[in-house]
This record gives C-alpha cells, sequence and structure tokens, in this order.
C-alpha cells in the first residue's frame, strides 16, 4: 500500500510514499501529512476467522491488509510488547458498566494510558528502520501529558535514536510530569514550555516542516521524525482495537457478527476517532462514532455546524487535560479522505491563516452520516465519575467525558463502546476531589486516598515515580525551543 499527501504535492516530495518512509519522515507537501491512497477492505470472512485469534493475531492480519514494507520478523518482535501489558492474552479488557455500554480499558500498558497501544509497537519498529538504514533519528514528541511518557519509554535507550519531547509546563497531571522528567535514559531531552499544548504541537510541526532546521540536524548526520499522531505509524495501530473491541462484544455474546455498534471516543487530537473512521471504512459494522469532548469543544462545533473557528477561542484547562486542544492534526485525514487533497489544502491554509473554516452544507451532512458529537463539562465528568463509582467502576475523567451523549435515549438502542484512555492513576486528585469532596491533595496523597477508600492497588510503576529523582528540570519559552533542541543534539554526536 502507498500513501499520499493530504494538501496535494508541490513537486519537492514524492507523490507517493511507502509506509515506512511515510513514519520516517512524516511531514509532507505545504505541511500536510500523509495518509493511505486506498483503505483495504475486510474480506466477507474476515471478522469470523479472527473471532477466536489472539490481539496480536488480529493485529499481524491488519498490518498484512495494509501490506505495510516492515518485514515479518520486525512485526513478531513489536507486537510481542503487548506481552509486556497486564493480561498478555488479553492487553485490551472489555468492561460492562451497565444501560448497554461497554468500556474498552486501553490502559493497561507500562505508562498505564492508551498511548501504548501504539507507541509501543511503532516506537520499536521506527527504532528497528532506523537501526537498519545505519541513520540517526531525532524523534520529537508533543505532548498533552500521555503521548510524552508512552514515547520515552518505547524508545529510551535505542541506538541511532534521540528523542526531544516538549510539554505544557503546568497542562498536565503531577504523575504525567513525573512519568517524563525522571526518565534517565542519556538519549532522551524533556523540555517544559511555557504554554500549552496546541502551542508545543505548533512547534512540533514547525521543526519537522523547516528546512533550515533539518539543515542543521544534517551537518550532524541525523534526521528528524516525529512520535505524535501526525504520524501514520501511530494511527495504524489506533484502528487495531476497535476491531477487537467489537470481536470481544461477539464473544461475549453481546451481539451477532454483523450487528451495529456505537463507538464513544473522548477526544482532543481526533487520533482514536480517526483509527474509528478507518475501521469503519474498512467494513467494521459501526452505526455512528460519537465524539465526546470537553468544553474545548472545536470537534463538536465542527460535527454539529461545519465550521471551525478557533479565531477567538482560547484553550480552558479543565480537569481532562488530555483533550485540551483546539487546533486537532487528524481532522486533516478525515478532510482528505472525505473531500480530497485540493479542497484539504484549501480549509488547512484557512485554518492557518484565519484560525477559521466553514464546510459547505453538502460536505456537513457527509459528516454527518459518519459522527456524533457532544461536549461535556467538568462538573458534568465529575458526576460520571461519581455515578459509576459508586456502582463500582473507577473511571478517570477523560472516559467521563462520554458519558454524556446517553442523555438521549435514542442512543441505548444499539451497545456502545467507550474508550477509556488512561487508569484512574494518572489523574488522581481529580478523581479523588470528585468521588470524595476533597480538594486540595496532592497526587501521591490522592492515590493513597483512592487506594484505601476502592480496595485497589497502585501499581508499582506509579508508586516509584515519587521516590525517582528529577532528571530534567528545564522549562523554557517557545521561541527558544529550536536553539534548545539544536543543543542537546550537538551534546549527543
Amino acid at each position: 500500500m502507498l500513501f499520499v499527501e493530504t494538501r496535494g504535492n508541490d513537486a519537492s516530495f514524492p507523490k507517493q510514499v511507502k509506509f515506512s518512509d511515510a513514519i520516517l519522515a512524516p511531514i509532507a507537501s505545504f505541511g500536510g501529512i500523509y495518509s493511505p491512497e486506498t483503505m483495504p477492505k475486510f474480506g466477507p470472512t474476515f471478522l469470523q476467522d479472527h473471532l477466536n485469534q489472539s490481539y496480536k493475531s488480529l493485529t499481524l492480519s491488519i498490518l498484512n491488509l495494509f501490506e505495510v514494507d516492515i518485514d515479518a520478523q520486525t512485526l513478531q518482535e513489536a507486537l510481542a510488547l503487548y506481552d509486556r501489558f497486564d493480561d498478555p492474552t488479553n492487553p485490551v479488557p472489555l468492561v460492562n458498566v451497565g444501560d448497554n455500554v461497554y468500556v474498552s480499558e486501553l490502559f493497561h500498558g507500562p505508562t498505564r494510558a492508551f498511548k501504548d497501544m501504539a507507541l509501543q509497537p511503532f516506537g520499536y519498529i521506527l527504532a528497528s528502520l532506523a537501526k537498519q538504514r545505519q541513520q540517526q533519528y531525532l524523534i520529537l514528541a508533543a505532548t498533552s501529558g500521555d503521548t510524552g511518557p508512552a514515547a520515552l519509554e518505547t524508545f529510551k535507550n535505542c541506538e541511532n535514536i534521540q528523542v526531544v519531547c516538549l510539554y505544557p509546563e503546568g497542562g498536565t497531571s503531577d504523575v504525567q510530569r513525573l512519568q517524563m522528567v525522571t526518565e534517565s535514559a542519556p538519549n532522551l531531552k524533556v523540555i517544559g514550555i511555557k504554554g500549552d499544548f496546541d502551542d508545543a504541537q505548533a512547534a512540533l510541526k514547525y521543526l519537522l516542516a523547516s528546512p533550515t532546521f533539518k539543515q542543521q540536524l544534517n551537518k550532524l548526520n541525523v534526521s528528524v521524525s516525529a512520535a505524535n499522531s501526525v504520524n501514520f505509524g501511530r494511527i495504524i495501530f489506533q484502528i487495531m482495537y476497535h476491531i477487537h473491541s467489537y470481536l470481544e462484544l461477539v464473544r461475549k455474546n453481546v451481539i451477532e457478527l454483523g450487528d451495529r455498534v456505537y463507538l464513544n471516543i473522548p477526544s482532543g487530537n481526533f487520533g482514536n476517532a480517526l483509527g474509528a473512521y478507518y475501521a469503519r471504512k474498512m467494513g467494521l459494522p459501526i452505526e455512528r462514532v460519537i465524539v465526546s469532548s470537553n468544553v474545548n469543544n472545536v470537534l463538536t462545533e465542527l460535527i454539529n455546524t461545519g465550521k471551525y473557528d478557533i479565531s477567538e477561542k482560547s484553550l480552558v484547562k479543565t480537569t481532562s487535560p488530555a483533550m485540551d486542544i483546539l487546533k486537532s492534526s487528524n481532522v486533516e485525514r478525515i478532510l482528505f479522505d472525505l473531500f480530497g487533497s485540493l479542497r484539504t489544502h484549501e480549509l488547512m491554509r484557512q485554518l492557518d491563516e484565519q484560525r477559521f473554516y466553514q464546510l459547505e452544507p453538502e460536505e456537513l451532512a457527509t459528516l454527518k452520516q459518519i459522527f456524533i458529537a457532544d461536549f461535556c463539562t467538568d462538573e458534568q465528568s465529575n458526576q460520571f465519575i461519581q455515578k459509576h463509582y459508586a456502582k463500582g467502576y473507577l473511571m478517570d475523567p477523560h472516559t467521563a467525558t462520554c458519558f454524556k451523549v446517553y442523555d438521549d435515549p435514542l442512543l441505548s438502542t444499539l451497545p456502545s463502546i467507550v474508550y477509556s484512555t488512561a487508569e484512574w492513576t494518572k489523574f488522581s486528585s481529580l478523581i479523588d476531589q470528585a468521588i470524595t469532596g476533597q480538594s486540595g491533595r496532592s497526587d501521591r496523597e490522592a492515590l493513597e486516598s483512592i487506594s484505601t477508600a476502592a480496595n485497589i492497588g497502585i501499581p508499582a510503576v506509579i508508586q516509584a515515580l515519587f521516590d525517582k529523582p528529577v532528571c530534567h528540570s528545564l522549562v523554557i519559552d517557545k521561541h527558544l525551543i529550536e536553539d534548545e533542541i539544536l543543543r542537546f543534539m550537538n551534546e549527543q554526536t
């Protein structure tokens, strides 16, 4: 399978690239990104054939449908990393929380968040390509809290790889920050920036496309890539768990093969929702993809009105900080797949220059055939955490945003799969306040409080964070990011 550019070709890039080239150099012409030229389809027996297959076997079959140009041994070794999850036989448990709603728990990996599902195998593949090609790579990561820890975990101590992770100071939980700043591997650099996630992501995309930055790296014989979901290597592994979760409903005798379901996704940068869209296009029986947001509800506005307007908006910090995003990168791939590269280029230029675009009525109608959108306030999120805690299920604030839509009784006619993107330990102070009413506790105090109240253990990997030394204390203005990265790279070579 070949990959093409979302904004068309400017004659300085190949018109088509292989999977390996798309993940090693993810930014394309006009600042666009790569998407599949065509999407593979399930054969008539694909789901039946994989009903009793392992998660790893399912994932390998889907990678083969995409015809990725990665050798079989590397794929097998990458997928073997799922054996590090809590239950190697089922890395993504599906839990019934009542009312025909099932939670797909994506957080059972080494950093306790859904980014492990993609970054564990993707990181291994990218590092293997760098080693095979005997090329040094700088991997950039911008994080709202979960991509950073997962990227650092997967790339630490890898040969031929250096990683720089950018996070917004004050924009993550204590646990997320500690997961980053206590990483001690010599090939890792963590930088706090005075700004928000959109600033970090904008810096990443600028550097990936900057000729002068690349020239400076070329002098050091270093190429640059990204761990964020602008890289399709992330997205391809975010398709798999939607298919797995559907098959889990069949295995639990909730549905029969062919029955339709809702997928309900807490979304900020739209990568998870994009993976669901691709799964639907490949043939998974999905009625609609529900996009759940917090009060930074640009995605709700886009899907309900066709308007993407951040011209007068400022980012609001919420209790679901991984979704505190105004410029959602992966919407671009949806626009490209539905409306083509010329229209996508036009819309993305408007967004870059005017911070606004408006879909045509027929374009909005197409979008609404696929997606439903709603948003949830912090107060409502707390209420859903309290409600389900009382029923015996502990969820994080991002997962809680998904439950607002069930105020509409029409959505109860089909089973729903809600995607839980982070374990409760990542946001313990917020959850503790929601279930106890006590505010002001540190993450460490809140972890103990919840553990005692819910009679649930704290994973050792989280508990150990509070006793590890801080290795990365740098916080800088965003205009200094490029100089700081180049300083780090000069020290590394």
